[in-house]
């Protein structure tokens, strides 16, 4: 059975405005290497062999790199030139390639993150869940609530005061942030028709019959690469603080 990964990377990113007006997200360069560079390295140190990257927005410029720059794993492009299918609709058109592996990590290009990947994807594989959320406890304007077992059983927008249910409203719950990151078995979608789904959307429906569980993460640093007035920051950290450690230590 193959370690396999999947970077979202179709999104449009216009939160970086001028950064992707030429380039997609997955190119915009943090000290001095594209996101999925970054991306990519960092999933082969955790031992994932395969790798599947959705594409959408200049997508010939991200086949174009990976044709140039090798890397020590099996990658395989899931092209989305023709329709974008959001963050769940693109897992679900790559289902094909997961057909000789018992579990996925998904990783959004535009997340940086010391979170020890390895461990809970062997830690998934060891469990009877279908899914695992990566969550933290931050701010954020969207929160995924869990029961008491942590398992997911809603969502809310804080701003409009908005939520989902699994089963129905609840009154006492926790309140976490997706952090970009989950595992599942690849047969949790697989009756799904190909069509555009939000990734949430797929694991509230999903949760109403399966275990999808919330896994808290304690990572050192975790960045989401999102809006323009953050970049600048993330970038130096990385420059001064993350780069020379990357290149000479192993995963735990």
């Amino acid at each position: 059975m193959n370690s396999t990964a999947m970077l979202l990377a179709a999104g449009l990113g216009t939160r970086l405005k001028a950064l992707t007006q030429d380039r997609p997200k997955a190119l915009v360069e943090v000290a001095g290497k594209p996101l999925l560079q970054h991306n990519i390295e960092n999933l082969i140190r955790h031992g994932f062999d395969t790798i599947i990257v959705n594409i959408h927005h200049y997508g010939e410029q991200v086949i174009r790199f990976l044709d140039t720059h090798p890397f020590d794993a099996a990658i395989y492009v899931s092209d989305e030139r023709g329709a974008l299918m959001d963050t769940g609709g693109g897992i679900v058109q790559a289902l094909p390639f997961f057909h000789d592996t018992q579990a996925v990590l998904v990783h959004n290009v535009d997340i940086l993150s010391d979170t020890p990947l390895r461990t809970h994807y062997e830690r998934f594989l060891a469990s009877d869940d279908d899914a695992w959320l990566l969550t933290q406890d931050r701010d954020t304007t969207r929160k995924l609530l869990f029961d008491d077992q942590d398992l997911l059983i809603g969502w809310k927008q804080l701003k409009e005061n908005q939520y989902k249910w699994v089963n129905g409203p609840k009154t006492m719950y926790k309140e976490l942030a997706f952090n970009g990151m989950h595992i599942f078995k690849p047969e949790l979608f697989a009756h799904l028709p190909l069509q555009r789904y939000s990734i949430i959307d797929l694991y509230l429906q999903a949760a109403a019959q399966h275990r999808v569980r919330s896994i808290a993460i304690h990572p050192d640093y975790w960045f989401d690469i999102g809006k323009i007035e953050q970049f600048q920051q993330i970038d130096l950290f990385y420059r001064t603080h993350i780069q020379k450690e990357t290149s000479t230590t192993s995963p735990v």
